[in-house]
Protein backbone atom coordinates (compact mmCIF):
# COMPACT_ATOMS: atom_id res chain seq x y z
CA UNK A 1 0.00 0.00 0.00
CA UNK A 2 1.73 3.69 -0.72
CA UNK A 3 2.57 5.68 1.97
CA UNK A 4 0.23 8.42 1.38
CA UNK A 5 -2.86 5.74 1.60
CA UNK A 6 -1.06 5.40 5.64
CA UNK A 7 -1.24 8.78 6.10
CA UNK A 8 -5.01 9.26 4.61
CA UNK A 9 -6.43 10.05 7.84
CA UNK A 10 -3.57 13.14 8.91
CA UNK A 11 -4.41 14.52 5.50
CA UNK A 12 -7.53 14.37 4.90
CA UNK A 13 -8.69 17.60 6.24
CA UNK A 14 -5.87 19.48 4.62
CA UNK A 15 -7.23 17.84 1.08
CA UNK A 16 -10.85 19.03 1.98
CA UNK A 17 -9.47 22.63 2.99
CA UNK A 18 -7.59 22.70 -1.01
CA UNK A 19 -10.88 21.64 -2.92
CA UNK A 20 -12.85 23.72 -0.70
CA UNK A 21 -10.69 26.90 -1.45
CA UNK A 22 -10.86 25.77 -5.77
CA UNK A 23 -14.10 25.44 -5.01
CA UNK A 24 -15.10 29.06 -3.80
CA UNK A 25 -12.50 30.54 -5.99
CA UNK A 26 -13.98 28.94 -9.06
CA UNK A 27 -16.76 30.52 -11.65
CA UNK A 28 -19.35 28.98 -9.68
CA UNK A 29 -18.18 30.46 -6.34
CA UNK A 30 -20.29 33.39 -5.40
CA UNK A 31 -23.23 31.20 -6.09
CA UNK A 32 -22.19 28.40 -3.56
CA UNK A 33 -21.67 31.30 -1.29
CA UNK A 34 -24.66 32.29 -0.99
CA UNK A 35 -26.16 28.65 -1.12
CA UNK A 36 -23.98 28.38 1.87
CA UNK A 37 -24.53 31.78 3.91
CA UNK A 38 -28.54 30.46 3.58
CA UNK A 39 -27.75 26.97 4.82
CA UNK A 40 -25.86 28.74 7.64
CA UNK A 41 -28.90 31.24 8.03
CA UNK A 42 -31.79 28.08 7.62
CA UNK A 43 -29.76 25.95 10.53
CA UNK A 44 -29.77 28.92 12.90
CA UNK A 45 -33.68 28.88 12.53
CA UNK A 46 -33.95 25.13 12.77
CA UNK A 47 -31.45 25.39 16.06
CA UNK A 48 -33.73 28.14 17.63
CA UNK A 49 -37.01 25.87 17.16
CA UNK A 50 -35.63 23.42 18.55
CA UNK A 51 -34.65 24.94 21.72
CA UNK A 52 -38.31 26.62 21.43
CA UNK A 53 -39.35 23.04 20.82
CA UNK A 54 -37.66 21.49 24.27
CA UNK A 55 -39.36 24.89 25.91
CA UNK A 56 -42.86 24.29 24.67
CA UNK A 57 -42.81 20.40 25.29
CA UNK A 58 -41.66 21.09 29.18
CA UNK A 59 -44.98 22.94 29.67
CA UNK A 60 -46.59 20.81 27.40
CA UNK A 61 -46.00 17.67 29.56
CA UNK A 62 -46.33 19.76 33.06
CA UNK A 63 -49.83 21.06 32.44
CA UNK A 64 -50.90 17.31 31.60
CA UNK A 65 -49.55 16.59 35.44
CA UNK A 66 -51.00 19.41 36.64
CA UNK A 67 -54.66 18.91 34.79
CA UNK A 68 -54.45 22.29 33.42
CA UNK A 69 -56.71 22.32 30.34
CA UNK A 70 -56.62 25.75 29.67
CA UNK A 71 -52.34 25.66 29.38
CA UNK A 72 -52.63 22.26 27.82
CA UNK A 73 -54.53 23.52 25.06
CA UNK A 74 -52.59 26.68 25.15
CA UNK A 75 -49.10 24.56 24.57
CA UNK A 76 -50.50 22.44 22.31
CA UNK A 77 -51.46 25.18 19.96
CA UNK A 78 -47.68 26.69 20.07
CA UNK A 79 -46.36 22.99 19.66
CA UNK A 80 -48.35 22.60 16.18
CA UNK A 81 -46.85 25.97 15.30
CA UNK A 82 -43.47 24.95 16.15
CA UNK A 83 -44.04 21.92 14.04
CA UNK A 84 -45.38 23.59 10.91
CA UNK A 85 -42.57 26.03 11.14
CA UNK A 86 -39.93 23.42 12.10
CA UNK A 87 -41.24 21.48 8.22
CA UNK A 88 -41.06 24.59 6.61
CA UNK A 89 -37.69 25.56 7.33
CA UNK A 90 -36.40 21.78 7.58
CA UNK A 91 -37.32 21.36 3.79
CA UNK A 92 -35.80 24.67 2.79
CA UNK A 93 -32.51 23.61 4.47
CA UNK A 94 -32.25 20.03 2.48
CA UNK A 95 -33.83 22.10 -1.24
CA UNK A 96 -30.86 24.33 -0.83
CA UNK A 97 -28.14 21.58 0.62
CA UNK A 98 -29.04 19.48 -2.66
CA UNK A 99 -28.99 22.42 -4.98
CA UNK A 100 -25.21 23.42 -3.39
CA UNK A 101 -24.17 19.64 -3.20
CA UNK A 102 -25.16 19.35 -7.19
CA UNK A 103 -23.37 22.70 -7.93
CA UNK A 104 -19.82 21.32 -6.16
CA UNK A 105 -20.32 18.37 -7.85
CA UNK A 106 -20.58 19.58 -11.57
CA UNK A 107 -17.72 22.31 -11.05
CA UNK A 108 -15.36 19.60 -9.59
CA UNK A 109 -16.16 16.62 -12.16
CA UNK A 110 -16.04 19.69 -14.83
CA UNK A 111 -12.55 20.39 -13.57
CA UNK A 112 -11.60 16.97 -13.23
CA UNK A 113 -12.76 16.14 -16.38
CA UNK A 114 -10.90 18.71 -18.46
CA UNK A 115 -7.71 17.96 -16.56
CA UNK A 116 -8.30 14.21 -17.65
CA UNK A 117 -8.59 15.32 -21.62
CA UNK A 118 -6.42 18.04 -21.88
CA UNK A 119 -3.09 17.43 -23.39
CA UNK A 120 -3.69 13.61 -23.86
CA UNK A 121 -3.51 13.18 -19.81
CA UNK A 122 -6.28 10.44 -20.16
CA UNK A 123 -3.22 8.37 -22.38
CA UNK A 124 -0.39 9.11 -20.25
CA UNK A 125 -2.28 8.49 -17.24
CA UNK A 126 -3.83 5.16 -18.55
CA UNK A 127 0.01 4.34 -19.33
CA UNK A 128 1.34 4.86 -16.33
CA UNK A 129 0.98 3.15 -12.96
CA UNK A 130 -0.52 4.01 -9.50
CA UNK A 131 -4.30 5.09 -10.30
CA UNK A 132 -6.84 2.35 -11.04
CA UNK A 133 -10.31 3.16 -12.66
CA UNK A 134 -9.78 6.89 -13.24
CA UNK A 135 -13.47 6.74 -14.93
CA UNK A 136 -14.74 5.30 -11.57
CA UNK A 137 -12.93 7.99 -9.15
CA UNK A 138 -14.32 10.68 -11.58
CA UNK A 139 -18.01 9.67 -11.56
CA UNK A 140 -18.70 7.83 -8.18
CA UNK A 141 -16.13 9.46 -6.23
CA UNK A 142 -16.88 12.78 -7.27
CA UNK A 143 -20.52 12.27 -6.42
CA UNK A 144 -19.76 10.11 -3.15
CA UNK A 145 -17.10 13.29 -1.72
CA UNK A 146 -19.09 15.84 -2.63
CA UNK A 147 -22.55 14.68 -1.28
CA UNK A 148 -20.51 13.36 2.10
CA UNK A 149 -18.03 16.32 2.04
CA UNK A 150 -21.14 18.59 2.60
CA UNK A 151 -23.04 16.37 4.67
CA UNK A 152 -20.58 15.79 7.08
CA UNK A 153 -19.40 20.16 6.68
CA UNK A 154 -22.85 20.94 7.77
CA UNK A 155 -23.28 18.16 10.70
CA UNK A 156 -20.11 19.84 12.24
CA UNK A 157 -21.55 23.52 12.22
CA UNK A 158 -24.88 22.29 13.16
CA UNK A 159 -23.55 20.62 15.87
CA UNK A 160 -21.35 23.29 17.23
CA UNK A 161 -24.76 25.30 17.05
CA UNK A 162 -26.79 23.00 18.90
CA UNK A 163 -23.93 22.34 21.40
CA UNK A 164 -24.21 25.93 21.64
CA UNK A 165 -27.71 26.22 21.98
CA UNK A 166 -28.37 23.17 24.12
CA UNK A 167 -25.59 23.34 26.68
CA UNK A 168 -27.20 26.02 28.00
CA UNK A 169 -30.31 24.54 28.43
CA UNK A 170 -28.69 21.07 30.03
CA UNK A 171 -26.91 23.17 32.28
CA UNK A 172 -29.48 25.06 33.41
CA UNK A 173 -31.49 21.80 34.49
CA UNK A 174 -28.17 19.97 35.73
CA UNK A 175 -24.58 21.22 35.59
CA UNK A 176 -23.84 17.24 36.51
CA UNK A 177 -26.07 16.10 33.74
CA UNK A 178 -23.86 18.57 31.37
CA UNK A 179 -20.54 17.23 32.70
CA UNK A 180 -21.85 13.27 32.35
CA UNK A 181 -22.88 14.16 28.77
CA UNK A 182 -19.40 15.73 27.79
CA UNK A 183 -16.94 13.05 29.43
CA UNK A 184 -19.83 10.13 27.47
CA UNK A 185 -19.59 11.88 24.43
CA UNK A 186 -15.35 11.74 24.95
CA UNK A 187 -15.29 8.02 26.09
CA UNK A 188 -17.59 7.08 23.02
CA UNK A 189 -15.29 8.61 20.27
CA UNK A 190 -11.96 7.20 21.42
CA UNK A 191 -13.30 4.23 21.63
CA UNK A 192 -15.08 4.45 18.11
CA UNK A 193 -12.12 5.25 16.71
CA UNK A 194 -10.09 2.80 18.81
CA UNK A 195 -12.39 0.02 17.39
CA UNK A 196 -13.49 1.39 13.55
CA UNK A 197 -9.99 2.69 12.76
CA UNK A 198 -9.32 -0.58 9.86
CA UNK A 199 -12.40 0.57 8.09
CA UNK A 200 -10.57 3.25 6.40
CA UNK A 201 -7.90 0.94 4.78
CA UNK A 202 -10.83 -1.48 4.03
CA UNK A 203 -12.85 0.58 2.21
CA UNK A 204 -9.98 2.06 0.23
CA UNK A 205 -9.68 -1.47 -1.21
CA UNK A 206 -13.02 -1.72 -1.39
CA UNK A 207 -13.82 0.72 -3.77
CA UNK A 208 -10.72 -0.27 -6.24
CA UNK A 209 -12.10 -3.76 -5.88
CA UNK A 210 -15.65 -3.39 -7.14
CA UNK A 211 -14.63 -1.07 -10.04
CA UNK A 212 -12.09 -3.67 -10.98
CA UNK A 213 -15.25 -6.12 -11.27
CA UNK A 214 -17.32 -3.65 -12.82
CA UNK A 215 -14.20 -2.89 -15.53
CA UNK A 216 -14.29 -6.81 -16.71
CA UNK A 217 -18.05 -7.07 -16.61
CA UNK A 218 -17.87 -3.83 -18.99
CA UNK A 219 -14.88 -5.18 -21.34
CA UNK A 220 -17.07 -8.64 -21.72
CA UNK A 221 -19.90 -6.29 -23.16
CA UNK A 222 -17.89 -4.33 -25.16
CA UNK A 223 -16.34 -7.72 -27.14
CA UNK A 224 -18.61 -9.95 -26.64
CA UNK A 225 -18.27 -10.69 -30.36
CA UNK A 226 -14.61 -11.65 -30.20
CA UNK A 227 -14.87 -13.62 -26.97
CA UNK A 228 -17.95 -15.48 -28.26
CA UNK A 229 -15.72 -16.64 -31.88
CA UNK A 230 -12.31 -17.28 -29.52
CA UNK A 231 -14.67 -19.20 -26.82
CA UNK A 232 -12.83 -17.20 -24.22
CA UNK A 233 -15.53 -17.53 -21.72
CA UNK A 234 -14.34 -19.76 -19.68
CA UNK A 235 -11.03 -17.27 -19.46
CA UNK A 236 -13.06 -14.63 -18.29
CA UNK A 237 -15.51 -16.56 -15.88
CA UNK A 238 -12.38 -17.65 -13.96
CA UNK A 239 -10.92 -13.76 -14.14
CA UNK A 240 -14.69 -12.72 -12.89
CA UNK A 241 -14.65 -15.29 -10.09
CA UNK A 242 -10.89 -14.16 -8.76
CA UNK A 243 -12.50 -10.56 -8.98
CA UNK A 244 -15.27 -11.23 -7.43
CA UNK A 245 -13.42 -13.80 -4.59
CA UNK A 246 -10.87 -10.71 -3.84
CA UNK A 247 -14.10 -7.27 -2.81
CA UNK A 248 -16.27 -10.33 -0.86
CA UNK A 249 -13.43 -11.24 0.73
CA UNK A 250 -12.44 -7.75 1.53
CA UNK A 251 -15.95 -6.99 2.52
CA UNK A 252 -16.73 -10.06 4.83
CA UNK A 253 -13.72 -8.02 6.64
CA UNK A 254 -15.63 -4.93 6.79
CA UNK A 255 -18.64 -6.68 7.90
CA UNK A 256 -16.75 -7.97 10.79
CA UNK A 257 -15.63 -4.39 11.97
CA UNK A 258 -18.61 -3.09 11.29
CA UNK A 259 -20.17 -5.79 13.58
CA UNK A 260 -17.34 -5.03 16.70
CA UNK A 261 -18.22 -1.18 16.35
CA UNK A 262 -21.90 -1.89 16.02
CA UNK A 263 -22.13 -3.79 19.55
CA UNK A 264 -20.35 -0.66 20.75
CA UNK A 265 -22.08 2.30 18.62
CA UNK A 266 -25.94 0.99 19.65
CA UNK A 267 -25.32 0.27 22.99
CA UNK A 268 -23.94 4.02 23.37
CA UNK A 269 -27.15 5.05 21.56
CA UNK A 270 -29.10 3.06 23.77
CA UNK A 271 -27.82 4.39 27.25
CA UNK A 272 -28.08 7.97 25.65
CA UNK A 273 -32.08 7.24 26.63
CA UNK A 274 -32.36 6.50 30.03
CA UNK A 275 -29.19 8.04 31.54
CA UNK A 276 -30.78 11.16 31.89
CA UNK A 277 -34.23 10.32 33.51
CA UNK A 278 -32.00 8.11 36.35
CA UNK A 279 -29.93 11.30 37.47
CA UNK A 280 -33.34 13.86 36.63
CA UNK A 281 -36.60 11.56 37.82
CA UNK A 282 -34.66 11.37 41.46
CA UNK A 283 -35.18 14.86 41.74
CA UNK A 284 -38.96 14.63 40.33
CA UNK A 285 -39.39 11.78 43.33
CA UNK A 286 -38.27 14.40 45.95
CA UNK A 287 -40.65 16.97 44.37
CA UNK A 288 -37.32 19.29 43.50
CA UNK A 289 -38.52 19.44 39.42
CA UNK A 290 -41.71 19.17 37.69
CA UNK A 291 -42.56 16.16 35.68
CA UNK A 292 -42.07 18.43 32.14
CA UNK A 293 -38.11 18.48 33.08
CA UNK A 294 -37.31 14.95 32.70
CA UNK A 295 -39.11 15.22 29.18
CA UNK A 296 -37.27 18.34 28.36
CA UNK A 297 -33.68 17.11 30.22
CA UNK A 298 -34.14 13.75 27.97
CA UNK A 299 -34.35 15.74 24.46
CA UNK A 300 -31.81 18.24 25.78
CA UNK A 301 -29.51 15.16 26.55
CA UNK A 302 -30.08 13.36 23.63
CA UNK A 303 -29.28 16.43 21.27
CA UNK A 304 -26.43 17.59 23.13
CA UNK A 305 -24.74 14.40 22.85
CA UNK A 306 -25.79 14.25 19.10
CA UNK A 307 -23.82 16.98 18.70
CA UNK A 308 -21.00 15.69 21.08
CA UNK A 309 -20.83 12.43 19.04
CA UNK A 310 -20.17 13.01 15.76
CA UNK A 311 -17.67 10.38 15.38
CA UNK A 312 -19.11 7.91 17.07
CA UNK A 313 -22.81 8.20 15.13
CA UNK A 314 -21.18 8.96 11.68
CA UNK A 315 -17.79 6.95 11.96
CA UNK A 316 -18.64 4.24 9.29
CA UNK A 317 -19.21 7.12 6.53
CA UNK A 318 -16.50 9.19 7.70
CA UNK A 319 -13.95 6.06 7.55
CA UNK A 320 -15.76 5.65 3.40
CA UNK A 321 -15.18 9.20 2.96
CA UNK A 322 -11.87 9.00 4.15
CA UNK A 323 -11.12 6.57 1.63
CA UNK A 324 -12.80 8.77 -0.97
CA UNK A 325 -11.13 11.88 -0.06
CA UNK A 326 -7.41 10.10 -0.34
CA UNK A 327 -8.92 8.51 -3.75
CA UNK A 328 -9.69 11.60 -5.36
CA UNK A 329 -6.44 13.21 -4.09
CA UNK A 330 -4.44 10.71 -5.50
CA UNK A 331 -6.13 11.11 -8.66
CA UNK A 332 -5.47 14.85 -9.71
CA UNK A 333 -1.57 14.36 -7.96
CA UNK A 334 -1.50 12.04 -10.95
CA UNK A 335 -3.20 14.02 -13.37
CA UNK A 336 -0.95 17.25 -12.51
CA UNK A 337 2.00 15.08 -12.35
CA UNK A 338 1.30 13.42 -15.82
CA UNK A 339 0.37 17.12 -17.50
CA UNK A 340 3.92 18.09 -15.60
CA UNK A 341 5.43 15.20 -17.37
CA UNK A 342 6.99 15.34 -21.06
CA UNK A 343 4.91 13.13 -23.36
CA UNK A 344 7.53 12.98 -25.35
CA UNK A 345 11.52 13.89 -25.48
CA UNK A 346 11.56 13.94 -29.37
CA UNK A 347 11.42 17.78 -30.71
CA UNK A 348 8.44 18.30 -32.58
CA UNK A 349 8.44 21.72 -34.54
CA UNK A 350 5.42 22.52 -36.92
CA UNK A 351 5.65 23.27 -40.39
CA UNK A 352 2.57 22.95 -42.70
CA UNK A 353 3.72 21.33 -45.96
CA UNK A 354 5.99 18.75 -45.06
CA UNK A 355 7.17 15.85 -42.83
CA UNK A 356 10.66 15.71 -41.83
CA UNK A 357 12.87 13.37 -39.15
CA UNK A 358 16.03 14.86 -38.17
CA UNK A 359 18.30 12.79 -36.43
CA UNK A 360 15.35 10.62 -34.60
CA UNK A 361 16.46 7.86 -32.58
CA UNK A 362 13.43 5.60 -31.29
CA UNK A 363 13.86 2.87 -28.69
CA UNK A 364 11.36 0.38 -27.45
CA UNK A 365 8.87 1.24 -24.25
CA UNK A 366 11.32 -0.83 -22.21
CA UNK A 367 14.22 1.15 -23.12
CA UNK A 368 16.14 -2.05 -23.56
CA UNK A 369 15.97 -2.12 -27.91
CA UNK A 370 17.19 0.34 -30.52
CA UNK A 371 14.23 0.69 -32.70
CA UNK A 372 15.26 3.24 -35.07
CA UNK A 373 18.52 4.84 -34.76
CA UNK A 374 19.47 8.18 -36.99
CA UNK A 375 16.33 8.52 -39.31
CA UNK A 376 16.60 11.45 -41.96
CA UNK A 377 14.41 11.68 -44.39
CA UNK A 378 11.67 14.58 -45.24
CA UNK A 379 8.52 13.81 -46.79
CA UNK A 380 6.96 16.65 -48.96
CA UNK A 381 2.83 17.49 -49.16
CA UNK A 382 1.09 15.39 -52.13
CA UNK A 383 3.47 12.46 -51.89
CA UNK A 384 2.93 9.23 -51.30
CA UNK A 385 5.15 6.77 -48.80
CA UNK A 386 4.79 3.26 -48.24
CA UNK A 387 7.21 2.21 -44.83
CA UNK A 388 7.87 -1.52 -44.72
CA UNK A 389 9.51 -3.40 -42.20
CA UNK A 390 9.87 -7.16 -40.77
CA UNK A 391 9.19 -6.00 -37.32
CA UNK A 392 5.79 -4.08 -36.18
CA UNK A 393 7.82 -2.19 -32.89
CA UNK A 394 10.00 0.40 -35.45
CA UNK A 395 6.97 0.83 -37.55
CA UNK A 396 4.56 1.51 -34.62
CA UNK A 397 7.29 3.64 -32.48
CA UNK A 398 7.61 5.88 -35.85
CA UNK A 399 3.60 5.77 -36.27
CA UNK A 400 3.18 7.12 -32.93
CA UNK A 401 6.21 9.48 -32.17
CA UNK A 402 5.15 11.46 -35.02
CA UNK A 403 1.59 11.91 -33.78
CA UNK A 404 3.23 12.65 -30.49
CA UNK A 405 2.72 10.22 -27.79
CA UNK A 406 5.83 8.20 -27.56
CA UNK A 407 8.11 9.08 -25.36
CA UNK A 408 11.45 7.05 -25.68
CA UNK A 409 13.99 8.52 -28.62
CA UNK A 410 15.57 11.77 -29.31
CA UNK A 411 15.91 14.16 -32.39
CA UNK A 412 13.07 16.24 -34.41
CA UNK A 413 10.19 15.43 -36.11
CA UNK A 414 8.69 18.74 -38.12
CA UNK A 415 4.97 17.86 -39.36
CA UNK A 416 1.76 20.18 -39.60
CA UNK A 417 -0.23 21.15 -36.31
CA UNK A 418 -2.55 17.93 -35.24
CA UNK A 419 -5.37 19.83 -36.78
CA UNK A 420 -3.40 19.53 -40.32
CA UNK A 421 -2.35 15.61 -40.11
CA UNK A 422 -4.48 12.68 -39.14
CA UNK A 423 -3.50 9.22 -37.95
CA UNK A 424 -5.88 6.01 -38.46
CA UNK A 425 -4.68 3.19 -36.97
CA UNK A 426 -4.99 -0.13 -38.21
CA UNK A 427 -8.57 -0.77 -36.20
CA UNK A 428 -10.63 1.67 -36.91
CA UNK A 429 -12.37 4.38 -34.00
CA UNK A 430 -15.60 5.55 -34.39
CA UNK A 431 -16.78 7.40 -31.46
CA UNK A 432 -20.25 7.43 -29.90
CA UNK A 433 -22.28 9.59 -31.52
CA UNK A 434 -24.22 10.45 -34.84
CA UNK A 435 -22.64 9.85 -38.34
CA UNK A 436 -22.47 13.91 -38.77
CA UNK A 437 -20.40 13.69 -35.31
CA UNK A 438 -17.98 11.02 -36.64
CA UNK A 439 -17.65 12.81 -39.89
CA UNK A 440 -16.79 16.37 -38.69
CA UNK A 441 -14.32 18.38 -36.83
CA UNK A 442 -15.52 18.98 -33.33
CA UNK A 443 -17.59 22.27 -33.93
CA UNK A 444 -17.45 22.14 -36.96
CA UNK A 445 -20.96 20.26 -37.41
CA UNK A 446 -23.45 23.14 -38.24
CA UNK A 447 -20.56 24.51 -40.79
CA UNK A 448 -20.73 21.95 -43.44
CA UNK A 449 -23.88 21.41 -45.53
CA UNK A 450 -25.23 18.16 -45.91
CA UNK A 451 -24.75 17.83 -49.75
CA UNK A 452 -20.89 17.59 -49.06
CA UNK A 453 -20.99 14.81 -46.76
CA UNK A 454 -23.32 13.20 -48.77
CA UNK A 455 -20.90 13.91 -51.91
CA UNK A 456 -18.11 12.59 -49.65
CA UNK A 457 -19.96 9.14 -48.75
CA UNK A 458 -21.43 8.66 -51.74
CA UNK A 459 -17.34 9.14 -53.65
CA UNK A 460 -16.68 6.18 -51.45
CA UNK A 461 -19.40 4.03 -51.94
CA UNK A 462 -20.95 4.44 -48.11
CA UNK A 463 -24.60 6.23 -49.02
CA UNK A 464 -26.43 3.48 -48.08
CA UNK A 465 -25.01 3.57 -44.69
CA UNK A 466 -26.77 6.96 -44.18
CA UNK A 467 -29.83 5.48 -44.59
CA UNK A 468 -28.86 2.51 -42.39
CA UNK A 469 -27.54 4.91 -39.58
CA UNK A 470 -31.13 6.41 -39.94
CA UNK A 471 -29.78 9.99 -41.44
CA UNK A 472 -26.86 12.38 -39.78
CA UNK A 473 -28.20 13.23 -36.84
CA UNK A 474 -29.12 9.60 -35.01
CA UNK A 475 -26.73 7.78 -32.50
CA UNK A 476 -26.02 4.70 -33.38
CA UNK A 477 -23.72 1.47 -31.96
CA UNK A 478 -21.32 1.68 -34.50
CA UNK A 479 -19.67 -1.77 -33.74
CA UNK A 480 -22.86 -3.49 -34.72
CA UNK A 481 -24.20 -1.72 -37.23
CA UNK A 482 -21.01 -1.54 -39.45
CA UNK A 483 -18.40 -3.89 -40.51
CA UNK A 484 -14.58 -3.56 -40.10
CA UNK A 485 -14.08 -2.34 -43.34
CA UNK A 486 -17.10 0.09 -43.46
CA UNK A 487 -15.76 1.72 -40.68
CA UNK A 488 -12.31 2.15 -42.18
CA UNK A 489 -14.41 3.78 -45.06
CA UNK A 490 -15.80 6.22 -42.32
CA UNK A 491 -12.21 6.72 -40.95
CA UNK A 492 -10.95 7.34 -44.64
CA UNK A 493 -14.49 9.67 -45.33
CA UNK A 494 -13.39 11.90 -42.55
CA UNK A 495 -9.89 12.66 -43.80
CA UNK A 496 -11.52 14.12 -47.48
CA UNK A 497 -14.30 16.65 -45.50
CA UNK A 498 -11.07 17.75 -43.01
CA UNK A 499 -8.68 18.17 -45.43
CA UNK A 500 -5.34 17.85 -43.57
CA UNK A 501 -2.11 18.38 -45.25
CA UNK A 502 -0.91 15.05 -44.57
CA UNK A 503 -2.35 11.24 -43.29
CA UNK A 504 -0.59 8.34 -41.81
CA UNK A 505 -2.86 5.11 -42.47
CA UNK A 506 -1.97 1.97 -40.28
CA UNK A 507 -1.98 -1.33 -42.21
CA UNK A 508 -5.00 -0.20 -44.85
CA UNK A 509 -4.74 -3.55 -46.24
CA UNK A 510 -5.95 -5.49 -43.20
CA UNK A 511 -9.65 -3.83 -43.69
CA UNK A 512 -9.51 -3.03 -47.09
CA UNK A 513 -9.05 -4.18 -50.73
CA UNK A 514 -6.77 -3.39 -52.93
CA UNK A 515 -9.15 -1.40 -55.52
CA UNK A 516 -9.95 1.05 -52.73
CA UNK A 517 -7.11 1.42 -51.81
CA UNK A 518 -5.82 2.67 -55.23
CA UNK A 519 -8.54 4.82 -54.95
CA UNK A 520 -8.24 6.30 -51.70
CA UNK A 521 -4.87 7.30 -52.68
CA UNK A 522 -5.45 8.86 -56.21
CA UNK A 523 -7.92 10.86 -54.38
CA UNK A 524 -5.72 12.21 -51.61
CA UNK A 525 -3.27 12.94 -54.52
CA UNK A 526 -5.89 15.00 -56.35
CA UNK A 527 -6.68 16.78 -53.15
CA UNK A 528 -2.94 17.63 -52.42
CA UNK A 529 -2.32 15.48 -49.42
CA UNK A 530 0.42 13.17 -48.31
CA UNK A 531 -0.06 9.54 -47.77
CA UNK A 532 1.99 7.56 -45.19
CA UNK A 533 1.06 4.22 -45.94
CA UNK A 534 2.29 1.50 -42.69
CA UNK A 535 2.57 -1.99 -43.97
CA UNK A 536 3.26 -5.30 -42.67
CA UNK A 537 5.30 -7.16 -45.17
CA UNK A 538 6.88 -5.98 -48.39
CA UNK A 539 5.49 -3.81 -51.08
CA UNK A 540 2.64 -3.42 -52.67
CA UNK A 541 2.02 -3.53 -56.44
CA UNK A 542 0.53 0.12 -56.00
CA UNK A 543 2.65 3.61 -57.12
CA UNK A 544 4.51 4.91 -54.14
CA UNK A 545 7.27 7.79 -54.60
CA UNK A 546 9.47 6.62 -51.87
CA UNK A 547 9.44 3.01 -49.62
CA UNK A 548 11.27 3.40 -46.51
CA UNK A 549 12.55 -0.10 -45.16
CA UNK A 550 12.98 -0.21 -41.49
CA UNK A 551 15.43 -2.93 -40.52
CA UNK A 552 16.93 -4.17 -37.68
CA UNK A 553 19.17 -2.70 -35.25
CA UNK A 554 17.89 0.41 -36.17
CA UNK A 555 18.69 0.41 -39.52
CA UNK A 556 16.63 1.79 -42.35
CA UNK A 557 16.98 2.30 -46.22
CA UNK A 558 15.13 5.03 -48.75
CA UNK A 559 14.15 3.71 -51.93
CA UNK A 560 12.41 6.45 -54.23
CA UNK A 561 11.19 3.99 -57.08
CA UNK A 562 9.43 1.40 -55.75
CA UNK A 563 9.67 -1.91 -57.44
CA UNK A 564 7.03 -3.44 -59.11
CA UNK A 565 6.44 -7.10 -58.34
CA UNK A 566 3.93 -9.25 -60.13
CA UNK A 567 3.79 -11.59 -57.52
CA UNK A 568 3.07 -9.16 -54.43
CA UNK A 569 -0.11 -8.40 -53.44
CA UNK A 570 -2.07 -5.69 -51.47
CA UNK A 571 -2.66 -8.42 -48.68
CA UNK A 572 1.19 -7.81 -48.03
CA UNK A 573 -0.08 -4.66 -46.40
CA UNK A 574 -1.88 -6.63 -43.59
CA UNK A 575 -1.14 -8.43 -40.55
Amino acid sequence: MPSEKLQIIRTTWKRLREVLRMFVKSEQGPKAVTFAATLVILMVGINGLNVINSYVGRDFMSSIEHRNMAIFRQQAFFYVCVFIASTVVTVLYRFTEERLGILWREQLTRKLTESYLNDRTYYRLDSSTGVANPDQRISDDVRAFTTTTLSFTLLIVNGTLTAISFSGVLWSISPFLFCVAVAYAVCGSVLTIFLGRPLIRLNYHQLDMEANFRSDLIHVRENSESIALAHREGRFKARLNKRLDALTANFRRLIRINRNLGFFTNGYNYFIQIIPALIIAPMFIWGEEEFGVITQSTMAFATLLGAFSLIVTQFQSISAFTAVTARLHTLNDAIEKAQRTTPCTIAVEESPDRVAYQNVDLHSADGDRLLVADLNLEILRGSRWLVIGKEDAPKVALFRATAGIWGCGGGQIIRPGLDDILFLPERPYLPPGTLREILLRTGAESGMPDAVIMGELVRLGLEEIVSRAKGLDVEQDWDDLLSIGEQHLLSVSRIFLAKPAFVFLDRPGSALPKNQISSILDMLTEQGIGVVILSKNGESRLRYDAVLELKADGLWEVRHEAPMDANSDLNNLSC
